[in-house]
């Protein structure tokens, strides 16, 4: 299997219909592929050569859409950076996957001179924005125009078609190497879950970088149906592009959910053309969940649960049991069941089933299961030991087959559908010179989910506001991964006899009344 498949197909039953409106921008399937020949044959002629890197740092638009076909085309490997990255985080992304082209758009391009000379390996940047293309780059609508279509490099299977960056308790992220059967069975499930055929249009709200919103973009390619675009999310501007461009369908995560549900003017908006919202990518508030259901009676509610490193989708949940009453209800605080051709267990240390209704560790296989992480093959091998992916989720099964998350990987904080790994906020805060200890966790959040939470006991006699460390981690990492609270301790941190701290304690007091570990 290979991606160039769903463009293929696309332009073959529906090569006069749109593939892709943005703003006043709107683009047929013929003309989709031909765009993408010839992308592909321009960046060829820049020198990406099959099996090199290419990366994308830019907001959701139909150029992004055509990145993630092109670049396979021209058989090389694409690279879609978290945009909300700080500078440091995305040249060692940049760096560590040896990219060779990097492409960014209006909001990006400002980021360049703080990236200048310290691209090991990017030998040229294209401008795929709408306003002036930066010195040094060059025009992605030029190249388009000036380069001639090429065959398809007919990179498939084992081959890989993208690298895609997570956090990691190594206090490093790593590149999960997804290959063109991993992508292309995962949108292989999701078509048919989602029902999209050629009517479907889907809106990208969610960024496009994130799997969780890359499930769809290869399912409706390959279903030939219409993707729109919104550059980020914004509430009152998502309810007015569904209502002006006929939106069926369209992935949100909780966080977005809860700011749509409580934006004051919804009512406002003509919802009518949305059919279906499929959530994912954190746990959903149960209270959120039953609020969205009663604003939109006439949509079908869908939710998936995966990891990057299994292209995402491990179970989906059906919108037919997203009811509170009748035989198919008292599965809505479950994340739903095996999806087809993907095996899940939930075992012991050892790796042994457990009984159902035990809570043990959520492992999967399947040819959505990632090739392994980018030059870490130690950390591939005990990932994937015994065959299996192991997800560090904890959960239990029913005797339906439906999981129910209760815990996760301690290092590990959802918050507002971003994975944060506390070792990677530690690191940042560590920087600091007054810190002597520092152990970063999850707190409950009624927005975000979850809260990135710092223990910081400072060194004798020296002291730091928080005003002051959220600006030294603000210029090392990510916003989202900063601590938004914080708590200062005189005496040391709890320890364990073998000398770790004892996040456990830490985190009691905020979980002491849930029923579960995650929010």
């Amino acid at each position: 299997m290979y991606l160039s498949q769903c463009v293929k197909r696309a332009a073959q039953v529906s090569g006069n219909q749109p593939a892709s409106k943005f703003g006043s921008r709107t683009t047929t399937w013929n003309q989709f592929k031909s765009r993408i020949q010839c992308l592909a044959g321009g960046m060829q002629q820049l020198g990406l050569s099959l099996g090199d890197r290419a990366a994308v740092l830019s907001l959701n638009s139909n150029r992004y859409l055509e990145l993630f076909f092109a670049i396979p085309w021209a058989g090389a490997v694409v690279v879609p950076i978290n945009i909300r990255l700080a500078a440091p985080e995305i040249l060692f992304t940049l760096n560590d996957s040896e990219t060779e082209l990097l492409v960014v758009d209006d909001a990006f391009a400002q980021m360049l001179p703080a990236l200048e000379g310290k691209m090991n390996t990017v030998k040229n940047i294209i401008f795929a924005g709408e306003g002036e293309t930066p010195k040094g780059c060059i025009n992605y609508e030029e190249l388009i125009a000036k380069s001639k279509p090429v065959e398809d490099a007919e990179r498939g299977g084992d081959d890989i078609a993208g690298l895609f960056y997570t956090g990691g308790t190594t206090g490093r992220s790593k590149g999960v190497m997804l290959t063109h059967d991993n992508l292309v069975s995962n949108a292989l499930n999701v078509t048919p879950f989602m029902k999209f055929d050629e009517t479907s249009v889907y809106l990208h709200v969610a960024p496009m970088f994130h799997l969780a919103d890359c499930a769809s973009t290869f399912a409706l390619t390959m279903a030939a149906g219409t993707h729109t675009f919104l550059p980020k999310f914004d509430p009152q501007e998502t309810l007015q592009i569904i209502q002006d461009k006929d939106v069926s369908v369209c992935l949100l995560v909780p966080t977005m959910v809860n700011m749509l549900v409580n934006f004051p003017d919804i009512g406002n908006y003509d919802m009518s053309s949305l059919k279906t919202i499929l959530y994912g990518a954190s746990p959903m508030p149960e209270a959120v969940l039953l609020r969205a259901m009663e604003l939109f009676p006439n949509c079908e509610f869908k939710q998936g649960y995966g990891m990057t490193e299994t292209s995402p989708v491990m179970t989906f949940l059906d919108s037919k049991y997203h009811v509170t009453e009748g035989p198919n209800s008292g599965k809505l605080k479950s994340a739903g069941c095996a999806a087809y051709g993907v095996e899940i267990l939930v075992v012991d240390e050892n790796d042994k089933e457990l009984p159902r209704g035990e809570v043990g560790e959520v492992i999967a296989r399947g040819p959505n299961v990632m090739q392994g992480y980018w030059k870490m093959p130690e950390v591939t091998a005990e990932t994937l030991r015994n065959g299996w992916m192991h997800t560090g989720d904890m959960a239990y099964m029913d005797d339906e087959g439906f999981i129910y998350i209760v815990d996760r990987n301690k290092d590990m904080i959802i918050s507002g559908g971003e994975n944060v790994y506390s070792t990677e906020t530690e690191q940042a805060v560590y920087q600091h010179s007054a810190v002597q200890e520092c152990a970063v966790i999850g707190i409950p959040h009624k927005e975000w989910g979850e809260l990135v939470h710092a223990v910081v006991v400072f060194k004798p006699g020296q002291t730091a506001t928080e005003d002051e460390l959220k600006a030294h981690c603000a210029s090392l990492i990510a916003g989202f991964k900063c601590p938004r609270s914080w708590e200062f301790r005189a005496e040391p941190l709890p320890m364990s006899g073998a000398g770790k701290i004892l996040k456990t304690e830490l985190r009691a007091p905020y979980w002491g009344d849930k029923n579960k570990g995650v929010n």
